[in-house]
């Protein structure tokens, strides 16, 4: 079966002037540490919820030139047995190129089989 995993980790982003600006860097780093090995890892900035309005933002926090981002990987697993399985490959593709940032799995599920067969005039 094919599994997508998703896993989030908080990342440490310093000398920055703007939430804006501390997004971009820690996905620019993130995404540094897993190219050109891991380029089929997808690398967003989290969200949370607001707990006074229910309200989804990004889930970065900037004080004194110092910022906290939460950043959201994705990836796929294709082939295995089950979704614990999908969940430690996923969480050690990842791990391998973020030694000591700590991933926490957030959600696994089995992807939908995209693939169309096409004829040979080219129709599906």
């Amino acid at each position: 079966m094919n599994y997508t995993v998703v896993l989030e980790a908080a990342w440490m982003v310093e000398d920055v002037d703007t939430v804006e600006d501390a997004m971009s860097v820690a996905v620019s780093e993130a995404g540094k540490k897993l190219n050109p090995d891991k380029d089929y890892v997808e690398v967003e900035v989290g969200l949370m919820g607001c707990p006074a309005c229910g309200e989804a933002f990004d889930a970065a926090a900037l004080f004194a030139g110092q910022a906290l981002v939460g950043l959201v990987f994705e990836i796929n697993v294709y082939d295995v047995e089950d979704p614990e399985h999908a969940e430690r490959i996923g969480k050690k593709e990842v791990g391998e190129a973020m030694p000591g940032i700590p991933l926490e799995v957030v959600e696994v599920f089995e992807k939908e089989d995209t693939d169309v067969d096409v004829e040979e005039d080219g129709q599906a």
